[in-house]
């Protein structure tokens, strides 16, 4: 290790122990944490069972940065690469059209088998999977509904295959030694106002309900669901509205996903975090950054992030939040665009361990409101980038912007040639 970074780091560790801060504990716990990388950043969301497909459903990639995966192997690889860039043991987030198979199989014939180069990868550089049930981009979802469809036929289509996605779950679970997360989201709803919300809505539960009839032990598969404010062709009326997922999630015993992006403008999840798990065992956390609104764009460490970082650090929350990437920006280099998120998404959740919490809290408790303002914002310009070059180099990736430069070199020499 650079001997700078080591004396940078034992520096900063003499300014947080005075504040009763042990540093090295903190870097355990950090290390514990298990980010979920979305494959769909690496391919602008095109999957390998329809390839010719164009998106539908609310969901759009816009960009045409060279280099983007075509393949399950070259996706793997890019991965690869991205993970060897990132600090920490993590996880890939699947979506059921990125099977690896040369079988002519529709989403409801979807089996475990499908998955088998996925699983095996996994175990060979030990992480772990989660999986998605794809609900767009096929022509059962053109008119915009698919679980919550009037038509029974395309209903049970989509019930089948929701299905069949949970025992692939589960058969990652049971691989990988490691419970797979598998989140429910469908892009069903109106362009325009409709007269009757609530028929939709019942034919949802219903559908949910049968889905998840099957019993699946969480110690391989864990169950989400996900709610959205508003998309592209249901600007007007979403059936999974928040309310919806909210109380369908706790009255089934199922994890709410909360992604950054779904809610208003005004609206953040960070607020949101600490309400919904004093009545619900744990959620799935979609880390993504809207600019207006959900589009997805590379996650910053923004005021938010911070903000997502603090609540779940603060409030002990960590060990029952999944926390998961989603976000697709075909305007960049697809690598990079999966380190930047996710060493910043491990960074925010590096400072806000690095806060003196109980001191904070106990100044709360005493309505010593000066103290805890003057430590919030001091601690803001604490050390914590020593700390973070630390941790990299301790395992044995690049620090700084040095992981930058080898990402430009993989462009060269793959990503460009493809």
């Amino acid at each position: 290790m650079n001997e700078a970074i080591e004396a940078s780091y034992n520096e900063a560790k003499k300014l947080y122990a005075r504040h009763g801060i042990q540093v090295d504990d903190v870097l355990r716990k950090l290390s514990q944490i298990k980010i979920s990388l979305h494959c769909w950043q690496g391919d602008d969301v095109q999957g390998f069972l329809f390839k010719d497909k164009q998106l539908s459903g609310g969901i759009a990639v816009t960009g045409s940065y060279p280099g983007r995966a075509g393949t399950p192997d070259e996706l793997r690889q890019d991965l690869e690469k991205a993970l060897s860039l990132i600090p920490g043991k993590h996880k890939v987030n699947l979506h059921a059209i990125y099977a690896d198979t040369t079988e002519q199989v529709d989403l409801d014939q979807l089996e475990p088998r499908h998955f088998q180069n996925w699983v095996e990868w996994a175990k060979q550089q030990g992480l772990g999977l989660d999986f998605n049930p794809t609900l767009f981009s096929h022509p059962k979802a053109e008119d915009g509904f698919t679980l919550s469809h009037k038509d029974p036929g395309i209903r049970d289509f989509w019930i089948t295959h929701c299905k069949k996605s949970r025992r692939i779950a589960e058969y990652f679970g049971k691989e990988l030694g490691q419970p797979c997360v598998t989140n429910h989201w469908m892009p069903d709803g109106y362009k325009d106002t409709p007269v009757d919300r609530l028929a939709p809505r019942e034919r949802l539960r219903d559908a949910l309900d049968e889905i998840f009839s099957e019993e699946i032990s969480e110690d391989y598969n864990i169950d989400a669901v996900e709610s959205k404010l508003f998309g592209i062709s249901s600007e007007s009326y979403v059936v999974g509205s928040h309310e919806f997922y909210m109380g369908y999630a706790l009255t089934r015993g199922k994890s709410i996903c909360l992604d950054s992006g779904h809610f208003h403008p005004t609206e953040v999840i960070s607020n949101k975090l600490s309400s919904v798990l004093m009545f619900t065992d744990q959620l799935l956390l979609h880390v993504s950054r809207p600019v207006r609104w959900d589009s997805d764009h590379v996650v910053t460490m923004d005021d938010e992030l911070l903000d997502i970082a603090r609540e779940l650090v603060r409030g002990e929350l960590l060990s029952r939040t999944h926390i998961g990437l989603d976000f697709f920006d075909g305007s960049i280099n697809h690598v990079a665009a999966w380190v930047i998120g996710t060493r910043n998404t491990i960074k925010a959740l590096l400072r806000a361990m690095l806060e003196p919490i109980e001191e904070l809290k106990k100044a709360e408790e005493e309505r010593d409101f000066t103290t805890r303002l003057a430590l919030v914002e001091e601690f803001k310009s604490y050390p914590f980038g020593a700390v973070w070059d630390y941790y990299c180099a301790q395992n044995g990736v690049p620090v700084r912007e040095e992981w930058l430069t080898e990402a430009k070199n993989y462009e060269q020499r793959v990503l460009l040639k493809r």
